[in-house]
This record gives C-alpha cells, structure tokens and sequence, in this order.
C-alpha cells in the first residue's frame, strides 16, 4: 500500500510524492517528475497498473469537505487531519489571548475564516515585538500543527526567490524573522494579499498561472522598518506581542498546545464568526488598526523623507509663498549642499510614494533669496525655467 501511494500518473507524466526540505528548516510536499522506466526497474512493470491515474491537477482548498481528486484532477491541496473531541483547552486559549490581545475575539474569527473559508481575503498579520520569549515562533509552529501542510514558514531568502513552487499553493505563507526593506518586497506582498491568481514557477519548468489564495504572516523583532508601508495602508494588521510573563515561562509549551488540539478544533469547527463581512478583506481598517501599525507608518519615514520635508518647510518660511516648484535635479542640488548624496531616482521614489506627489511638464517659478547691494536688507527673486517639476502646497508642510 506505502509503494502504490508514493507514485500517481497525472495525465501521460509520472511524479512521485516527496518532501523537500528549506533554507528554514521547514518541508514541504510536492511531487516530483519521474520516469516510468526507473519505476518499472524499482517496482517492475505490473506494478504500473496498480498507480493511481488522473487527468490532471486542480487545487480546491477546503478543511470541512475536502477531496482528493475532483471530476477525475488530482487537488494539489492537502489534506488536513484532526481529531474532533469536546473538551477544554486553557492553555491554548492562555496563549491566543497573549498573541491577539483587545483583538482575541478578531483573532478567533481570524483563525475560523482561515478554517471554514480558505479562499477569503484577509489582512496580512504582523506579529511584532523586541523583546526576547514573546511566542510569536510559538504561534507559527502552533498554526503548522493545525494547517499541517498547506502552511509553510519562509525566511527572507525563500521569499524573495523567483521559484515559488513551495508556497504559492499554500493557505498560509509565513516569513519569520522578516526583513523586507525593498519597495519591491511590500509590493509583492500587498499584490498577492489581495490577488485571485499567480503563476507557478519550479526550477527548469515553465511559469503556470494558477489560483492563489494564501494568506501572509509576518513576524518580526524590528517594530519601525521590517517592511515598507505607505501612510495609507490598510492591508496590514500589526500587533505587538509582550514577553511571556516570567510564571508563564513553559519550554513544553507548544507540546502543551499540541495535547489540547482535539478540543480546539471541535470548537474552532463548530464556532459561529461573530464579526460580520463588511469589507473585501473581511475587516474594517477600523477593526485592525493598531498603535503598532502607526509606529510602522511612523518608522517607515526614512531620513531622506524628512530631509526632504524640512528643505520644503525652510523654502515656506523663507521666501513667504503658498506654492513651491522643484525639479528632482534642484532638490538632488540642494541635498548635495546639505551634504546628503543622492540619485534623482531616490528622490522621485520618496516624492511619489511618501508625499504622493506627481510630476508635471511646463514652466515653473525657482525663487532665490537676493541682498540689495548698498544695503544689508534681502529679496526674494523669481526666476521661470522649464522642464518636468513638482509642485508641493504650503497648507501640506506648514498647518496654523
């Protein structure tokens, strides 16, 4: 039964079932192609007819009525096991209580939608903290024991790799430890939180657009920075964990959790959401926000941000107009006299993204601050030139 099990045929190809170990130290299923000769000189060729044999792959997520093959496709979607038993489980709710907070109830509904509703939309949760024994690893490990493996937790390094056969099918995609400070990093994750689709792509074999429908987990001991977002967001649910008290410390924790899962999967399958759907992602921004998340915002302005943010300020305070207009090369001009080198592209990406200003072609008024040469008393001068500029309000930077 073991040997019949470890190969299926899915259209005219072979695969055998495999476990691949990653830069984490996490594994994920797949299945790997293999040539029918090699079974038949493993197994012999009578044992070809014993294979199971499919028309193809499909991938229908489901915990509460899930199928292993539908209308004759192989469902890439694992299956997920438990036992269902009625009973208490106080360590387990001790611990969501820590991880979620005031927002315990969201979090319930949080880990129900991810049960009964696997193709949900939902906010990309930022677990954040740093300080030391918080259980923010805890949780991830504790979520792989009840999502087994369509869960998969990633470092920085499996993330950011093109080939993304080893989680793109997944429900859940974690990253621990994360730092992803690019602007393409956040904007992968903001992208695929919210996406329908996403193309597949394993080593020596070609993209295939597929399904997507997991749901990111980020866990972090940097609180400012760990990922790049706009003051805007509303993607992003961020909570900061404590550390675990000190009478609370337990090194057999997770094993703890495991032991009561039974009791917490019959009540996790039998709960009623009490948070209604009143958004695309489920919750409200209002629901999720967080002094955390405005810490993120907060950190995410960068030093040349607010370079940029005190020039302007100065520029309103000096020459006493409601408007000002710069082109990247006069700011990149007067930050290289501040000292701070810097490429026109940096300076347009913070202008765009940060103070979400565009820029516009035509003439433009620069203004320079001129002394009368037989007094020590100053004017300002207005001087046209043309070429693309920014233009940025005075009611942005300077409020009464």
């Amino acid at each position: 039964m073991k040997k019949e099990n470890s190969y299926l045929r899915i259209g005219t190809d072979y695969y055998k079932k495999g476990l691949v170990p990653l830069f984490s130290g996490d594994t994920f299923n797949t299945l790997l192609k293999w040539n029918k000769s090699e079974i038949v000189t493993d197994e012999g060729k009578d044992f070809l007819q014993e294979i199971e044999k499919y028309d193809g792959f499909c991938l229908i997520p489901s915990h509460t009525d899930y199928k292993q093959q539908t209308l004759g496709y192989y469902n890439r979607y694992e299956k997920v096991e438990h036992q269902f038993l009625m009973g208490d489980f106080p360590k387990t709710k001790m611990f969501l209580k820590h991880i979620f907070g005031e927002h315990f109830d969201l979090g319930i509904d949080y880990l129900t939608i991810l049960w009964k509703h696997p193709t949900q939309v939902l906010p990309i949760l930022c677990l954040v903290s740093e300080e030391r024994k918080t259980g923010k690893t805890t949780f991830l490990n504790w979520l792989k024991l009840v999502f087994q493996g369509n869960m998969t937790i990633n470092k920085n390094e499996d993330f950011r790799s093109r080939f993304n056969s080893d989680w793109a099918s997944k429900l859940i995609v974690s990253v621990d430890e994360v730092l992803l400070d690019k602007k393409e990093d956040s904007e992968r994750i903001k992208n695929l939180a919210t996406a329908v689709s996403y193309k597949m792509e394993s080593k020596g074999v070609d993209k295939v657009e597929g399904f997507f429908f997991g749901k990111f987990i980020l866990c972090s001991n940097n609180e400012e920075n760990f990922i790049i977002v706009d003051k805007d967001e509303i993607r992003y649910w961020v909570r900061k964990v404590p550390s675990l008290p000190d009478k609370d410390e337990n090194p057999n924790l997770l094993s703890d959790l495991e032991k009561e899962l039974p009791y917490f999967m019959f009540y996790l399958n039998g709960r009623r959401i009490k948070s209604p759907k009143k958004t695309r992602m489920w919750f409200t921004k209002e629901q999720i926000f967080t002094e955390s998340l405005k810490k993120l915002v907060k950190g995410n302005t960068t030093y040349l941000n607010k370079e940029i943010q005190e020039i302007i300020i100065d520029a309103f305070i000096r020459f006493e107009v409601n408007e000002l207009k710069y082109s990247l090369s006069d700011l990149v001009e007067i930050l290289s006299k501040n000292n701070i080198r810097v490429s026109t592209s940096k300076v347009s990406e913070v202008l765009k993204n940060y103070f979400n200003i565009e820029s516009k072609n035509g003439s433009y008024s620069k203004y320079y601050l001129s002394f009368h040469p037989n007094s020590n008393s100053s004017f300002v001068e207005e001087v046209k030139q043309k070429g693309r500029y920014f233009t940025f309000r005075k009611e942005d930077f300077i409020k009464d």
